[in-house]
């Protein structure tokens, strides 16, 4: 079985995530997409209501898809997450073939120098690159793959402040996440 692993914070997760998840399993030859949420993530400072709730409106919001699977290894590994300890550890236990994929957005190409350990990352995953904010592909200077997927203009920002804006954001969130937001009233939910 061929694993791209697609990690994140989630925060929460919506439509733009899993349309990402769909394209690849459409355009490579991965067989299934293991959704990591973060649980201190080390680019970003994340003000959430909690690793517990983002990784339970991800479990429900893609358990419906025998093609979707979860981890939640960064969460209990506890402190920051960094890419590199993650793909070693799901290596080691038997969770992913030796070199996985890994996505990788294109708002992130920029940054990646900065990352724990890039060169390592490179050499022990495959990188799949996805549109994210940009329609055209933008220069990356490592190995990688560019899939042509769909740029779905939402991301956990633009969710987290319609609901406190009491704006529409209710499809925008799958509707496993949306109710778990509205009964926990998440996010300045009213």
């Amino acid at each position: 079985m061929k694993t791209a692993i697609f990690g994140g914070t989630f925060n929460p997760v919506h439509i733009g995530h899993l349309l990402i998840a769909e394209e690849v399993l459409t355009q490579t030859d991965c067989d299934n997409v293991l959704f990591i949420p973060a649980n201190i993530p080390p680019h970003k400072p994340v003000e959430d209501p909690g690793a517990a709730f983002r990784l339970s409106m991800l479990e429900k919001s893609i358990s419906g898809n025998p093609r979707f699977r979860l981890s939640d290894c960064e969460i209990l590994r506890a402190g920051i997450s960094y890419t590199i300890d993650t793909i070693r550890y799901l290596v080691d236990i038997g969770m992913v073939e030796p070199k996985p994929s890994l996505l990788i957005g294109d708002d992130l190409v920029e940054g990646f120098g900065s990352w724990k350990e890039p060169r390592a990352i490179v050499e022990e995953s495959s990188l799949i690159v996805v549109h994210r904010r940009y329609a055209r592909k933008v220069p990356v200077s490592f190995p990688h793959r560019y899939i042509d997927n769909v740029i779905f203009p939402v991301s956990s920002t633009i969710v987290r402040e319609k609901i406190a804006g009491s704006g529409a954001w209710h499809y925008l969130v799958p509707e496993a996440a949306r109710k778990i937001i509205e009964e926990h009233r998440l996010y300045g939910f009213k």
